[in-house]
C-alpha cells in the first residue's frame, strides 16, 4: 500500500483573513490599523495596507499585525493575546508552523461609542 501525502497551499490572502478574524476576537481590539507603515511594501504589493502582513521563511510563517486598542485596554496584555490567539488559530487550520508574531499597537480607539453618534 503506497503512503499518499496531500499538499495544502493557503493564499496569503487567506492567511491574512485567518490572522485578522483571530486578531478581532481579543477583547480590547478595537481593529487593525489602516496606517500605511511602510510605503515600500504598499507600493510593491499594489494595494493598500492592511494591517497585517505575512512573510513564509523556510516553510514556517512570521507575521505582523498593526492593531489598534481600546483606550481602557492593557496593551502588554491585549498584544500577548492576540499573538496567542492568531499563532494558534493559523497553526491549527493550516497545519504550518508560526515562528513569530510580532504585534504593533499602531493606534488607540480614544472615541466612545455614545459620542461618535451625536
Amino acid at each position: 500500500m503506497q503512503n499518499k501525502k496531500t499538499q495544502l497551499s493557503v493564499s496569503t490572502d487567506v492567511l491574512e483573513k485567518m490572522a485578522e478574524l483571530a486578531t478581532c476576537e481579543v477583547e480590547g481590539v478595537s481593529g487593525l490599523s489602516k496606517k500605511a507603515i511602510d510605503l515600500k511594501d504598499v507600493v510593491k504589493a499594489k494595494s493598500a495596507f492592511k494591517g497585517i502582513k505575512i512573510e513564509s521563511i523556510n516553510g514556517a510563517l512570521s507575521i505582523s499585525v498593526y492593531i489598534c486598542v481600546k483606550k481602557d485596554s492593557n496593551m502588554r496584555e491585549v498584544a500577548e493575546a492576540v499573538q496567542l490567539n492568531v499563532k494558534d488559530k493559523i497553526q491549527t487550520m493550516t497545519g504550518t508552523a508560526v515562528t513569530k508574531v510580532n504585534v504593533i499597537v499602531a493606534d488607540i480607539d480614544i472615541e466612545d461609542p455614545v459620542e461618535a453618534t451625536i
